[in-house]
């Protein structure tokens, strides 16, 4: 069984910076991609950056600049490192990974049960 559990979540002025991390447990054999996504109250989930295996990224338009993913891979962990944090980045953050739990199975996509971001004065 694997589980993804993240944390890092909280309250933050505007302009101010926080650090999300997911950590990946259980049965895996390899970890592909990661990545992060949100969900703010009445609109539908999106995706926010992601990141392979190799180390490459991808970042939504919105917050090109000021977010930045990392993944350990050796701990199976990835980050999400929020700078200058805005009003409209409120949101519960979901982290998520594509992996497999043997080397004979395929890629199963995964996700973690949020966290709340709230930037708010």
């Amino acid at each position: 069984q694997v589980q993804l559990v993240e944390s890092g979540g909280g309250l933050v002025q505007p302009g101010g910076s926080l650090r999300l991390s997911c950590a990946a447990s259980g049965r895996i054999f390899s970890i592909y991609a990661m990545g992060w996504y949100r969900q703010a109250p009445g609109k539908q989930r999106e995706l926010v950056a992601t990141i392979t295996s190799g180390g490459s990224t991808y970042y939504t338009d919105s917050v090109k600049g000021r977010f930045t993913i990392s993944r350990d891979n050796a701990e199976n962990t990835v980050y999400l490192q929020m700078n200058s944090l805005k009003p409209e980045d409120t949101a519960v953050y979901y982290c998520n990974a594509d992996l497999s739990s043997n080397p004979l199975a395929s890629a199963r996509n995964y996700w973690g049960q949020g966290t709340q971001v709230t930037v708010s004065s």
